[in-house]
């Protein structure tokens, strides 16, 4: 690791090697990191000692990591998920959820402190992830972590729990009184959208497997039903004001589409862009993907009354391209 002295930031490196304290101005210029250099299993992965920092925006925060957290859409990155926007762009970083300290600041951000601790998550297709020994976010991206959990903890927190709020809050608008349908209730996802939904006032069924039924009740669901042990079809009864469904496929969009009240909001995180533009190129697969969703619309629009807006795509653990 290399430190060297600079004017455009506050800053306080600290590690096995180096203790600076808040009065010098010095920054971290490299540091540890796993890179990921060509599409592959697990083992194309790379730990490399002296990766680049690079030199701070002004509203950027160095963050010294702590711990961070896998999510599907790092995995899928890894096998080759968006190959035809990342592969020019190798060799990257992956991660997107990071805890751990403000390490550095630039120049106009306000809100946070060098040596604060903090939690947060990147944009689904940012190129420089977490899994380094230093990340870099946006002061936006990052807030303070509260005292009362651990840096394992909270790095599991926000890139989940921000796809369930889109979802639900910012897509969907849930209200108080209103019915919600998780599917896929035990996941990361799915057990912040029961939270956010119970929070909301809202009345929440969901479906998980055997092993997250007690789970997803103490976080505040109604009902909770093993998809593995009965048909959802028929335990499920009436009809949802919004359903989000963190499984995807065929069946179960369908499944998940019956029970939506006429106007009702579908969310999925399993959007066709990405995989569409791997296999036919940007400028050929986004207008299929869009073509792909304009007909579903129409489809669920004749059969069930729902709104031209109705059916969503969220970036997420899956899909980072949002029709």
């Amino acid at each position: 690791m290399r430190i060297l002295r600079s004017r455009r930031f506050r800053a306080s490196v600290s590690d096995s090697n180096y203790h600076f304290n808040v009065g010098f101005r010095r920054f971290v210029t490299s540091c540890r990191a796993v890179v990921l250099p060509r599409f592959g299993g697990p083992e194309v992965l790379e730990l490399r000692p002296n990766v680049k920092v690079p030199d701070l925006k002004p509203h950027e925060v160095l963050v010294r990591t702590r711990a961070v957290s896998i999510n599907p859409l790092d995995t899928r990155m890894r096998s080759g998920y968006g190959r035809s926007i990342f592969e020019p762009l190798l060799p990257l970083i992956l991660g997107r959820d990071v805890s751990g300290e403000v390490a550095a600041v630039g120049d106009s951000v306000r809100g946070l402190s060098v040596g604060q601790e903090v939690f947060g998550a990147l944009h689904p297709t940012a190129v420089r992830g977490t899994y380094a020994d230093y990340a870099i976010l946006s002061d936006e991206e990052l807030a303070p972590k509260p005292a009362s959990v651990t840096h394992v903890e909270a790095s599991v927190i926000p890139f989940a729990a921000l796809t369930a709020w889109r979802a639900l809050k910012s897509t969907a608008r849930i209200a108080e009184g209103q019915r919600v349908l998780v599917v896929g209730g035990g996941g990361a996802v799915g057990l912040a959208a029961i939270q956010i939904s119970v929070a909301k006032g809202c009345h929440v069924t969901t479906t998980c497997g055997k092993q997250s039924i007690d789970r997803v009740l103490a976080a505040g669901a109604e009902q909770a039903v093993d998809y593995t042990a009965e048909d959802i079809e028929f335990v499920i009864k009436g009809k949802f004001d919004a359903v989000l469904d963190t499984i995807g496929g065929p069946e179960t969009e369908r499944k998940s589409i019956n029970f939506l009240k006429r106007g009702g909001h579908y969310m999925t995180l399993q959007g066709e862009a990405a995989s569409l533009t791997d296999r036919y190129g940007i400028a050929f697969g986004l207008p299929v993907a869009t073509a792909v969703l304009l007909k579903k619309q129409n489809q669920y629009r004749c059969s069930h009354g729902i709104g031209k807006t109705s059916i969503h795509f969220l970036v997420h653990v899956s899909s980072w391209c949002a029709l």
